[in-house]
């Protein structure tokens, strides 16, 4: 039985699901992996099907009817580790724009005290690759943005590439959690610092995805500025 659970929401990514579970399965820690799809209509479920046969006991999946949002994904994900034995729960892109590889090192970092780990584009030799400069920009300034209105010591609040350990999510008590796009990030760190758990920021190089179709748009964009200002006058859990 592994200790490590990456979880990866899908919908509609057939051109990357098989290389990104052979890639995860590569690395040298034995991670397990649970594919979150939301009932995508590009057959991405059937071909992670397939691979479940070949990587019995180590490839999971749980088919949901339709897009319910990024957060309930998650949370459908986390609930599911809670059930196991899991000690280090991953949230990851499906579409290489966080490299696998780098799930070990998140790993390591809580591994070594971190109660979460967050891969930041933001700290010292983080780095973005293959994006307009104005979305660099507008990326940047959301998570200054949100460090200055909820008072956090976070350089990278929207990422979306993290390791949580097992006690942080026991604590969270998802049903508080209100958001489900791209404040849902935002929350969940902020709702593990206010909870006074230790987070840890290591340095990624995120790429632009290379195949699909981005799922960003201006109402992710609203949520998380609107979201950001009523968490900040919100009791947390």
């Amino acid at each position: 039985m592994s200790d490590s659970l990456v979880i990866i929401p899908t919908y509609n990514e057939k051109e990357n699901i098989e290389r990104m579970v052979r890639k995860v399965f590569s690395l040298g820690h034995p991670f397990h992996l649970l594919i979150i799809d939301d009932g995508s209509p590009d057959g991405t479920a059937a071909i992670v099907k397939q691979l479940m046969q070949e990587f019995s006991g180590r490839l999971f999946m749980e088919e949901r009817s339709g897009k319910l949002g990024l957060g309930t994904a998650y949370i459908h994900g986390f609930t599911w580790a809670l059930k196991h034995t899991y000690q280090y729960i991953f949230e990851m892109d499906c579409d290489f724009s966080h490299n696998p590889d780098d799930l070990v090192r998140l790993r390591e970092a809580c591994v070594n005290g971190a109660d979460m780990a967050i891969g930041s584009r933001y700290v010292k030799d983080g780095k973005i690759e293959n994006w307009p400069k104005g979305r660099v920009l507008m990326s940047y300034f959301a998570s200054v943005y949100v460090r200055i209105v909820l008072g956090v010591n976070i350089h990278d609040t929207t990422a979306g590439f993290k390791c949580y350990t097992r006690r942080v999510l026991e604590k969270i008590q998802f049903e508080k959690i209100k958001f489900v796009g791209y404040a849902f990030q935002i929350e969940m760190k902020y709702t593990a610092y206010k909870l006074g758990f230790k987070i840890a920021e290591v340095p990624i190089t995120f790429t632009d995805r290379q195949e699909g179709v981005s799922k960003m748009s201006k109402g992710i964009f609203k949520e998380a500025f609107w979201g950001v200002l009523q968490m900040r006058f919100t009791k947390h859990n």
